[in-house]
């Protein structure tokens, strides 16, 4: 594998590792460990601890599935693997 490849990698790798942590902090720090705190906000009726635990971290999940393509659209063009 050549070290350009190899770069390419890394970077997905990092992107990968970043997003998924953003992740894990939005549905397991918002909807477990900071429910508590975030019940005292209300959206539409419903604490907010309730709603991140059942619907934030799906959409917050969402959010980073496209954020992970234009990144690895632009990662791809960058080092000349894109679909052309």
């Amino acid at each position: 594998m050549s070290n350009n490849m190899k770069e390419y990698w890394k970077r997905n790798l990092k992107y990968l590792a970043i997003l998924l942590s953003i992740w894990f902090v939005v549905s397991y720090g918002c909807g477990i460990l900071f429910a508590d705190a975030l019940n005292s906000i209300k959206i539409g009726g419903f604490p907010l601890g309730f709603w991140f635990a059942q619907q934030g971290s799906i959409y917050v999940f969402v959010v980073l599935i496209f954020v992970y393509v234009r990144l690895m659209n632009k990662l791809d063009q960058e080092f000349d693997v894109d679909e052309k």
